[in-house]
């Protein structure tokens, strides 16, 4: 917990020289959405830090996929909650490649820094599990639009687990940043806000908003930002961190600026 002019607990997650650069839903331009041929390409263009999204299904078995069915994007279809692993791993995205368990990720890929978004409640315990299992908690940071998911994955946890704020975090954030005296006692556990830039035209983030983010000790990472131009504005604004599904234009953009991380 923080307030204004107190900084949070270290997150080896965010050690990354910023602006981050993340690869959204693994990259899915250079491949199929969430799969290892995605993600590995990624890290092959130099990507660090990736982000996706994870489910469990009906055994508690926590997978990389973004839709709450496998209807859009494999061969098979069905609620993955209401689906038993033995049956959820023969689905194949875009009609070749396996769903990627969780476990099987962290352990592909050691050295990546993971965001991972939490799509459904019943996900928390095995979304956990795989972490703790893998010795995870540096190298991940759990995200979800629902505070109450968030909240879940720290007590199980523990204050190590870096976390982005929550829609209500969100909020509250937005609204300190219109008032100075609001941001002196808004509370903070989080260690990041993830945000589109703006929402039905109204912008989400504006100079006050960084600006109170960085007096609390919050990165701020925006998304999904795909071309140069958009790109290139936000990193003028002073964002932390942006995630794409173009990573060849991120990279490209932040290579010009001297601003491109490598793994």
């Amino acid at each position: 917990m923080t307030r204004a002019g107190h900084r949070p607990p270290h997150f080896p997650f965010l050690d990354g020289p910023t602006p981050l650069a993340f690869v959204h839903r693994g990259g899915a331009s250079h491949g199929a959405e969430n799969s290892l041929s995605a993600i590995t390409a990624a890290i092959e263009l130099g990507y660090r830090y990736l982000e996706t999204d994870v489910h469990t299904t009906a055994d508690d078995v926590a997978v990389v996929f973004h839709d709450r069915t496998l209807d859009r994007v494999t061969d098979r279809t069905g609620r993955i909650d209401r689906l038993p692993w033995a049956q959820v791993k023969k689905a194949r995205i875009a009609g070749s490649e396996p769903i990627p368990r969780l476990d099987e990720l962290l352990a592909s890929f050691p050295d990546l820094r993971i965001n991972l978004d939490i799509k459904s409640p019943g996900a928390v315990a095995g979304v956990t599990g795989a972490i703790r299992r893998a010795d995870a908690v540096h190298r991940v940071c759990v995200a979800s639009f629902i505070d109450a998911r968030i909240q879940a994955a720290r007590r199980v946890l523990g204050p190590r687990l870096c976390t982005s704020l929550g829609r209500r975090g969100v909020a509250a954030l937005r609204l300190a940043s219109f008032s100075p005296r609001a941001s002196t006692v808004l509370r903070v556990r989080a260690a990041c806000a993830q945000v589109p830039m703006s929402v039905a035209g109204r912008p989400v983030v504006d100079r006050r908003m960084l600006d109170t983010a960085h007096a609390l000790g919050l990165q701020v990472h925006v998304w999904t930002l795909n071309t140069a131009s958009e790109i290139t504005s936000a990193l003028d604004l002073g964002v932390d961190g942006i995630m794409t599904d173009a990573p060849t234009v991120l990279r490209e953009v932040l290579q010009d600026r001297g601003q491109w991380q490598s793994s």
